[in-house]
């Protein structure tokens, strides 16, 4: 028998996840204010540079949507470095923000990868499904045309709702799994779909809970989102460390 190499490498992280109450929501929201006010000037900072780079890559027509899907998981994965110094009581620093460009970042971009191939099978499912009755009926030029333009809106809207979602519970922990746990990209969306499903009435509280707060954030021109896009982060974090075992 061949000696073990030394130092003896820990085991590859599996991607268990656990079960947990409905009432854990709360205590991942509240975690993420504890996170914002450690320092909220440099998490509003770090939103702003995020909002900016969105805003300027939605300005490229097609292109810039696709690159957004493509970084999302990489800028996600520098606002969970920052909550994770946060949790060790580090310094917080605006550059935190690119640490996905700097750790991981193959991966990452993988991770980016599928999620805008994914997002544009959606799209392109639901305009073949639903676009040709949006566009036929506003071709139509009369109220029953208008009436079919809304309902092929109406059945577009939610086939895209429908497709997203799966997406959606897939790429939620795949950041956080790919950057601290070194899962590869295609295993670490299995175990955030799955940590997802086995949690489903939480995450449908959470979700529920983030559109109320969602409606607020954007009454005064949006400003709120600079608080409340740091506030998430935080409760990701969390949910990612109170569902993972070895997170």
């Amino acid at each position: 028998m061949e000696n073990e190499p030394f130092p003896i490498l820990p085991p590859t992280f599996s991607g268990n996840s656990r079960s947990v109450d409905v009432g854990n929501v709360f205590d991942w929201l509240r975690q993420g204010w504890a996170t914002f006010i450690v320092n909220p000037g440099t998490w509003i900072a770090m939103m702003v540079i995020t909002i900016v780079i969105f805003i300027g890559l939605a300005i490229v027509p097609l292109i810039g949507q696709l690159a957004a899907h493509l970084l999302t998981p990489v800028l996600a994965a520098g606002m969970l470095v920052a909550c994770r110094k946060v949790a060790s009581e580090e310094t917080l620093e605006i550059a935190d923000l690119f640490a996905g460009f700097q750790r991981n970042t193959g991966p990452l971009m993988m991770l980016g990868v599928l999620y805008m191939i994914g997002m544009l099978l959606v799209s392109l499912l639901v305009l073949a499904l639903a676009g040709g009755g949006l566009a036929g009926g506003l071709m139509m030029g009369s109220p029953v045309g208008a009436s079919i333009a809304v309902g092929g809106f109406l059945v577009g809207a939610m086939l895209w709702l429908a497709l997203s979602v799966p997406i959606a519970m897939a790429i939620w922990f795949a950041p956080a799994l790919v950057l601290f746990n070194n899962m590869p990209p295609v295993d670490a969306l299995k175990a955030s779909f799955n940590a997802c499903l086995r949690n489903i009435v939480a995450f449908l509280v959470f979700g529920l809970i983030v559109m109320v707060l969602s409606f607020f954030a954007a009454l005064p021109i949006g400003l709120g989102f600079l608080v409340l896009g740091p506030v998430l982060a935080g409760a990701i974090y969390a949910s990612y460390r109170d569902i993972f075992a070895a997170a």
